[in-house]
């Protein structure tokens, strides 16, 4: 594999497959341990409910301050600033004037920290993380980083520009956190499930909000309010949701990623036009290097089952989040401890690297995950099989030309207001 395509050469994997890090050492300048001299300026970037979750999570840890916040919309700002400051008062100091709202909003909340929060939406991902990093700030990102080829790309050159720096990347794959995860991993890197064999991940569920289109909304506005729905913003669920369940056999898997996928997929519940362009429902067979196999589900319905869940199968048993069966069926460990909060661990760790000048870098293999998601989704919209050479290096670069609000941002509705859905066989990987 060539130096281009080849991301497992880029990060170490570390035995206890705890965490990843690639960076070296960071300057000295902030090297808290807590009281004024020593706090953390946070910015947030992308104002929704999970990134005032991020914000809440990050401001759990002493010495940490909010000083600035950037969205879209001055709505979604001003719901997450009274909120966290009913929460933890005068730790939230964002006063008006550090309040940045549009297309450019990040650069300036992203200049006025220490810390940066990335939580919008996915396909502003790339854009935001090589502006933090271009400015020396330590990134906590929410997954997916990406929602193509492109940024994919643009994702691993600013990672790398982050290892030059000794910045501090964590993302929000929060299983790799996860006590009861972790816990499981050592058994089986201790051999108890045998060598891998294949891997069944599953984001099986009833889908998630919809925002209406109202009155007076231009087209890019409406497809920003209702962003699941839009590819060039969101990826599709198999990217924004799944990612989660593909990390974790890569991760089992040692750190590896899948060569090719061969899917399908398609509409059957959720076929208006408020949902956009996205499918919902998804199979991928991925194939690794060595031959062994992923099976990956993800649907949107109502009324069926639901499982949210990965299995790791083995030669000699298979493991599951916190239990490990015997090929009989038998249970022979199952996690007993006190499982954490992995979103707040997450987060609690990133201000330990910070403040300990401890190396760490997440983002080379949340890039691959999420470019382990893409490689499924263009191969069930295509109907082809796809190499993960042809996701990396894709040209399909589905970011808007313009941001603006009288842009027009990518997919357009026909007469009948309906988004043209991708038809297996007439879909591009160029």
């Amino acid at each position: 594999m060539t130096e281009k395509t080849n991301l497992a050469d880029r990060r170490g994997f570390l035995k206890s497959g705890a965490l990843i890090a690639t960076a070296t050492a960071m300057p000295g300048i902030l090297r808290a341990q807590g009281g004024a001299a020593d706090e953390l300026k946070i910015a947030l970037v992308g104002c929704g409910g999970r990134g005032s979750g991020a914000a809440a999570q990050s401001l759990n840890v002493p010495g940490t301050r909010l000083v600035a916040m950037a969205d879209a919309f001055p709505d979604n700002i001003d719901a997450a600033h009274d909120s966290l400051k009913k929460q933890y008062g005068d730790r939230v100091d964002v006063p008006k004037e550090r309040r940045f709202v549009g297309f450019e909003a990040y650069k300036a909340a992203i200049e006025a920290a220490d810390v940066v929060l990335l939580c919008t939406p996915p396909g502003f991902r790339p854009a935001h993380f090589e502006y933090a990093v271009s400015k020396g700030k330590h990134v906590f990102m929410e997954k997916p980083v990406a929602v193509d080829g492109p940024g994919i790309r643009k994702v691993l050159e600013a990672a790398k520009q982050a290892d030059a720096k000794k910045l501090k990347v964590v993302c929000g794959l929060q299983r790799r956190y996860q006590t009861s995860y972790l816990e499981t991993l050592k058994q089986v890197q201790e051999g108890v499930i045998g060598d891998f064999v294949s891997s069944q991940v599953y984001w099986v569920g009833n889908g998630v909000w919809v925002k209406d289109r109202s009155a007076g909304m231009s087209e890019m506005e409406y497809q920003m309010r209702n962003w699941y729905y839009f590819n060039w913003i969101c990826g599709d669920h198999i990217c924004e949701q799944h990612v989660h369940n593909l990390d974790v056999s890569n991760w089992f898997k040692g750190g590896k990623h899948p060569v090719k996928a061969l899917g399908m997929g398609g509409r059957t519940q959720r076929v208006g036009k408020q949902f956009g362009e996205i499918f919902d429902h998804f199979f991928v067979e991925y194939t690794y290097e060595d031959g062994t196999v992923m099976n990956s589900q993800c649907r949107h319905w109502n009324g069926v089952a639901s499982r949210i869940s990965e299995t790791i199968t083995g030669t000699k048993g298979s493991a599951f989040p916190g239990m490990i069966k015997d090929r009989s069926g038998k249970v022979v460990w199952r996690f007993r401890g006190q499982d954490n909060n992995p979103y707040q661990t997450e987060h609690e760790r990133l201000y330990d690297f910070i403040r300990k000048d401890e190396a760490h870098n997440d983002a080379y293999y949340t890039a691959e995950s999420t470019l382990t998601a893409i490689m499924g989704r263009m191969a069930a919209y295509t109907g082809h099989e796809v190499t993960w050479e042809q996701a990396l290096n894709s040209t399909i670069d589905t970011m808007p030309k313009v941001l603006a609000w009288d842009a027009e941002p990518g997919p357009k509705a026909g007469p009948d207001g309906m988004y043209p859905c991708p038809v297996p066989g007439s879909a591009s990987v160029a």
